[in-house]
């Protein structure tokens, strides 16, 4: 599945125009509702996140989040996994533009009402560097909620499988399609509950694929982010 989110992201851009930055400005905002609707009981008006964040793509779609909870009266701050800055294109954009909304950043998790992973993507293999474990760590032992973003830092969404250091997240929320891993039994316990968000995928683009359109059609009907057990994308 990872694979096919790949192709995905590739028909978004060549075949329909849709740019990486609306990609991730979708995904940002239904990541924000998820935070603000599950974890600060819709009234973020004071409430304090901490959004950690990676370099790649991920890390752009969760300052996005950022930008949209500060917007509604949240205390948000954001945690750098990679302190110099080294982001790809679209998170420099998205994070030029928490710089001039004055977000902070901080160094530790401190205390907060809600943590929203977004330091890894779908693509993660392999093992986190050593500041990334230290923060996961950080993460787990704040008991503080956690919303992942796509996946939990440390989880191999190709094979479900956790990493040494995987975050324990209460909510997640995937992009587009559930991945496999998303539904291995020994990812349950990380993933906690799993919802999917609407990124604005034509259906044309399933349908070449051949992801089952009907369900995810009905289900986006209802709202941009649903509880992935109330689908069933593949058959």
């Amino acid at each position: 599945m990872p694979d096919q989110m790949a192709q995905i992201e590739k028909l978004l851009s060549e075949d329909y125009g849709i740019s990486t930055l609306q990609v991730l400005e979708n995904a940002g905002l239904n990541l924000a509702v998820l935070a603000r609707d599950k974890f600060l009981g819709n009234e973020p008006n004071g409430k304090k996140v901490v959004v950690v964040t990676g370099p790649g793509s991920n890390g752009g779609g969760a300052m996005v989040a950022a930008r949209r909870l500060r917007n509604w009266g949240a205390s948000v701050s954001l945690l750098l996994t990679e302190p110099n800055g080294k982001f790809e294109k679209e998170t420099v954009e998205q994070f030029s533009i928490c710089q001039k909304q004055n977000i902070p950043i901080v160094e530790t998790i401190g205390k907060a009402n809600l943590v929203i992973d977004g330091i890894k993507g779908y693509e993660f293999k392999g093992r986190l560097s050593n500041y990334e474990i230290k923060i996961v760590g950080e993460i787990n032992d704040s008991g503080i909620p956690v919303l992942a973003f796509e996946m939990p830092t440390g989880l191999d969404l190709s094979t479900g499988s956790p990493g040494e250091k995987t975050i324990k997240a209460e909510a997640t929320l995937g992009l587009a399609i559930p991945k496999y891993g998303h539904f291995r039994q020994k990812a349950a316990k990380f993933i906690g509950e799993l919802f999917l968000s609407d990124i604005c995928v034509p259906v044309e683009i399933y349908k070449s694929l051949k992801i089952p359109t009907e369900n995810l059609a009905r289900a986006f009907g209802e709202s941009p982010v649903v509880k992935i057990n109330k689908i069933v994308v593949f058959s």
